[in-house]
């Protein structure tokens, strides 16, 4: 959330910078109700100070023996008053953080200005594409011959964009969970396993509602929604607490599963593992200093790159440009993996910068060493998005006859298995 002093002092400046975001903002609305209610709050105080000296007056005559009626219908009558403008006072409140709530976060000045995905930057690309002196099959059609990716039965189960993973494809999915949180509880994140339910708060406090509950899955009967990433339980961890200064940064890796409508992307990677109602992934999050968070930002961004380097997978780094830009992100770096199927680089990852924006709507801050109190910043990102790095392993590894060669790194995971073949 934005600070709404700074919105209503700065209109046509925040109307400017939003119009290089996708989709179009109201920063009209939350300035006016601002202002209303800077004018309802002088207008209460006002008259609750003129009900006190009717109150004292009050007093006075019926301790001097005078006719205190007059004056005692008055005090009636500004309480009634008084009650109508704290009704107003909290419309207006909440009408305004609703209004806040629904523009989003503003780019940092490194951020290219630009309308989609095509105007995004390349910062550098590791690795050249895989090349192959036969045809490559795409992850889904090696998955199926090789018996370990079952659509076809999760879709009886659940529905469409569901996987059963079978033997040798279980066992990855779980050798690469297990992989990143190793590798990045050795970069010195702490791991933590929340639940994989949150509640309306929370999915508020990340940005996630109210701008995208289309795409959440609500839980029946409860004001409870699926995670659709581990982003929101674990950086919920800290709301509404202070933290020390000397506690900074903290840095947090959890493995959830994600459940996401991707009520957006109809007709969208109808096949394979790149876009499922439900996906595994490891998270990254840190709570920073202000002054630190692009430092911070770049560091995290290299831990979840140190997977693909040392799975030996072929990616590039992204800096999003504007329109492409995520609802609370200030600067995001996207890492897209090579896949041969797609004969291009697939995001599998977003490390984003969200400065004091999701701090400031979880109200998160901490207590610098001289005293003074502020919002900290919120960083985090896929380390990495594990499906999608299931689904890179075997299109990167595959080989002529139809198996998969196991990266080395995964294979201590994998009980020494070095091949997935057919059984």
């Amino acid at each position: 959330m934005l600070d709404i002093k700074f919105v209503a002092e700065n209109v046509e400046e925040v109307k400017k910078i939003m119009a290089n975001r996708s989709g179009s903002y109201d920063v009209d609305a939350p300035a006016e109700l601002y202002a209303k209610r800077k004018q309802l709050i002088k207008k209460t105080e006002e008259m609750k100070a003129e009900r006190n000296r009717a109150t004292e007056e009050v007093a006075r005559l019926k301790k001097s023996g005078g006719d205190a009626s007059a004056t005692i219908a008055k005090v009636k009558e500004d309480n009634v008053l008084l009650k109508q403008l704290d009704d107003e006072l909290s419309e207006t409140e909440a009408k305004l953080k609703y209004a806040l709530l629904c523009v989003p976060n503003i780019p940092d000045k490194t951020v290219p200005i630009g309308k989609d995905d095509g105007d995004n930057v390349e910062i550098r690309k590791i690795g050249e594409p895989t090349k192959f002196d036969f045809a490559p099959k795409a992850h889904w059609e090696l998955g199926d011959s090789l018996g370990i990716l079952d659509p076809t039965v999760a879709a009886k189960i659940t529905g469409t964009r569901f996987t059963v993973y079978r033997g040798a494809g279980a066992r990855l999915e779980r050798a690469i969970i297990n992989f990143m949180l190793d590798s990045h509880i050795n970069e010195g994140y702490t791991e933590v396993l929340p639940p994989f339910m949150v509640n309306r708060d929370s999915m508020t406090g990340t940005g996630q509602l109210p701008k995208f509950e289309e795409d959440a899955f609500a839980v029946k009967n409860t004001d409870y929604f699926l995670v659709p990433t581990a982003e929101v339980p674990v950086t919920n961890l800290h709301r509404g607490e202070i933290l020390p200064e000397s506690a900074l940064p903290i840095k947090y890796c959890a493995y959830t599963a994600c459940f996401r409508g991707e009520a957006g992307s109809a007709g969208r990677d109808t096949r394979g593992l790149i876009r499922q109602h439900q996906f595994n992934k490891v998270e990254l999050v840190k709570f920073t200093r202000p002054e630190d968070s692009v430092r911070e930002h770049e560091e995290l961004t290299a831990c979840a790159e140190n997977i693909l380097k040392a799975l030996k997978i072929p990616y590039r780094v992204v800096c999003l440009c504007t329109g492409d830009l995520g609802f609370s992100a200030a600067k995001t770096y996207d890492i897209e993996v090579w896949m041969p199927s797609y004969n291009r680089y697939v995001e599998i990852s977003s490390c984003s910068n969200y400065t004091d924006y999701q701090a400031r709507r979880m109200n998160i801050k901490y207590r610098r060493n001289d005293g003074k109190l502020e919002l900290v910043h919120t960083l985090n990102g896929s380390g990495l998005a594990v499906g999608r790095t299931t689904a890179a392993v075997l299109e990167n590894f595959q080989n002529a006859d139809g198996t998969v060669t196991i990266p080395e790194a995964l294979r201590p995971y994998m009980g020494g298995m070095s091949l997935i073949a057919r059984k």
